[in-house]
């Protein structure tokens, strides 16, 4: 997948209105990609990628895993594929443009597949050349990609220029200075980049990555918040210095992550990379080459904040003992959860102003609670108790999904199906998450029986606010005895399938952050358990002395639990489902 003139395969093919889109369009199969799909496919339509003209197949990728080049010897870092389920583009017998005497899951030219964005606008065409069937059960496609249009959506689009543009403007520089990002800069970053620009005599670039990482657990600012803290950071930068938004999806490692992050400097015209010093390390002699160029890859020195001086600088010049050190994910958090101040001597008031625009006081931020369990379990008495309580107190906006409003809007159409259950679960997922974007607490109470649906809806909601998950565990005894529409003894003959809890499995939550059993406790108690954790973890105000309590809180629970493990309930610092800045 190599362009000899080092261009990125896109055509003139790309008129942003769509005019010169092809009339046989309409007759392709297509395909929506991901965040991190999309990314790849800009970087490869705007050359930042270049020489590859499209996804890699089956000998680039190994050769890349083996020797660090393409299957021509082009030096390359990182893989570049696309992987699909296997009836997005299938092969099929008698096709004109499968090999003869060949493997049946490769083709040869003929195959277009149409890429287009998360609102259908069509961005590309792939011309398959390869299908990979994969362990994972997806398929590989390989193949060059064609541009229809430029990409159109996505935080500071006017900021993510391509690399021809950048490169023209930092023309002339006798050094380029890069430094890659998913988090926003401190004062610690301000001054290394300063130190080594100078060093350096070198224009800085910095490049905020906007595509989604990879990394299981790994979470940072959303990609319109990190570009909005890294431009209040450049304020601080030298004059000169350029902020372009680049869409490079984590690698998954750290040490690939540096390689893909050297290649797209490069190619936005950085002489010199700078790089934390964890991911420096898996370099053995500081220097990566990539196509067309050797890019040295300068390794962060330890700095430290010297409150004598009150500057940050290389720790070997500060004395002894004095040093203070920068604030962790976990104390940063906790400030903001609180709403407390981030301190000037770790970041500046500009770059903390927007950190807590992206993660504001959990007093402020928004909430799902999501109860879950058993047909008459009572989880829908305590969503609904937990919701007649908040609007007594009138500290939040709250907003119940249960009942028949969902069954009739919601999950109207839909059977008992796993997949029409999984999509029940995504839509009110949804809705509870528009809810929390916008600051509210949004109730639900759906028996939800499968794991993954549930993990799914949270993390949706984690990208906008926080998730609690609340399993009413009462034994499925219990729930038929309560049933008063003889459900459970109609699904027990048989003459209802696919009940949850007799015919159809519920798949116990591990990952609950509250357990409450409401065969051994009250409603008003198992209410007030859930308000518990939400005061206790900053989602609540505590009630001020001598305000008249809610109904619910004149009892004390003993029969719930803090999931998955027992402990404290969440605090400011360590509660579920808060995001990393």
């Amino acid at each position: 997948m190599t362009d000899t003139d080092g261009t990125s395969g896109a055509s003139g093919n790309s008129g942003a209105g769509g005019d010169r889109l092809p009339a046989e369009l309409a007759d392709w199969p297509s395909w929506t990609l991901d965040g991190a799909q999309l990314g790849d496919l800009e970087l490869l339509t705007s050359g930042a990628f270049a020489p590859l003209t499209g996804f890699m197949g089956a000998a680039d990728v190994a050769a890349v895993a083996e020797a660090g080049t393409l299957a021509d010897g082009t030096p390359w870092p990182v893989p570049v594929t696309l992987d699909v389920p296997p009836d997005v583009a299938p092969a099929h017998e008698g096709d004109p443009h499968r090999q003869a005497g060949g493997d049946p899951h490769r083709q040869a030219g003929g195959d277009r597949l149409i890429l287009q964005d998360l609102e259908g606008s069509p961005l590309a065409v792939l011309t398959i050349t390869e299908r990979i069937p994969l362990a994972t059960g997806l398929v590989r496609l390989a193949g060059p990609v064609a541009a229809l249009r430029a990409p159109e959506h996505g935080p500071f689009r006017s900021l993510r220029r391509t690399p021809a543009d950048v490169r023209t403007e930092l023309d002339g520089a006798r050094a380029v200075l890069a430094y890659a990002t998913r988090r926003p800069l401190h004062r610690r970053h301000i001054g290394q980049l300063k130190h080594y620009a100078d060093l350096l005599n070198a224009r800085l670039l910095v490049l905020p990555l906007v595509a989604p990482a990879v990394t299981e657990g790994e979470t940072g600012p959303a990609p319109d918040a990190l570009v909005r803290a890294v431009l209040a950071a450049s304020q601080h930068l030298s004059a000169g210095t350029l902020v372009v938004p680049v869409p490079l999806a984590s690698r998954g490692g750290q040490a690939d992550d540096l390689r893909a992050s050297a290649l797209i400097a490069a190619a936005y015209g950085a002489t010199h990379l700078l790089a934390d010093s964890a991911e420096a390390a898996a370099l053995p002699n500081g220097t990566l080459t990539l196509p067309g160029v050797r890019i040295p890859v300068i390794r962060e020195a330890e700095w430290a904040y010297d409150p004598a001086s009150e500057v940050w600088r290389p720790l070997a010049l500060i004395e002894a003992g004095a040093e203070r050190g920068e604030l962790s994910d976990d104390e940063l958090g906790a400030l903001l959860d609180a709403g407390d101040p981030v301190p000037a001597w770790f970041t500046p008031e500009s770059v903390a102003a927007e950190l807590r625009r992206a993660r504001p006081p959990r007093q402020e931020r928004g909430l799902v609670v999501f109860f879950t369990g058993l047909s008459g379990s009572g989880k829908s008495t305590i969503a609904r108790g937990l919701a007649e309580a908040l609007g007594e107190r009138g500290d939040r906006t709250v907003s119940l999904l249960d009942g028949d409003q969902v069954r009739q809007l919601l999950s109207a159409g839909l059977t008992f199906s796993r997949a029409d259950r999984d999509l029940n679960i995504a839509r009110i997922g949804f809705v509870a998450a528009e809810i929390a974007r916008h600051g509210g607490i949004a109730i639900c109470a759906p028996i939800a029986p499968y794991a993954a649906a549930r993990a799914a809806v949270r993390e949706m909601v984690r990208e906008v606010g926080d998730f609690l998950l609340v399993y009413i565990s009462t034994p499925v005894d219990v729930c038929a005895a309560r049933d008063r529409k003889g459900l459970y003894a109609k699904a027990r003959a048989g003459l209802i399938q696919g009940f949850t809890g007799v015919s159809d499995p519920y798949e116990e939550p591990r990952d609950a952050d509250l357990v409450l059993d409401t065969s051994t406790m009250t409603r008003a108690e198992a209410v007030d358990a859930v308000l518990k954790l939400l005061t206790s973890g900053g989602w609540l105000p505590p009630e001020a002395p001598g305000q008249s309590p809610s109904a619910t809180t004149t009892s004390r629970s003993t029969s719930g639990r803090l999931g998955p493990a027992s402990g404290p309930a969440p605090g400011p610092a360590s509660g579920p489902a808060v995001r990393r800045l």
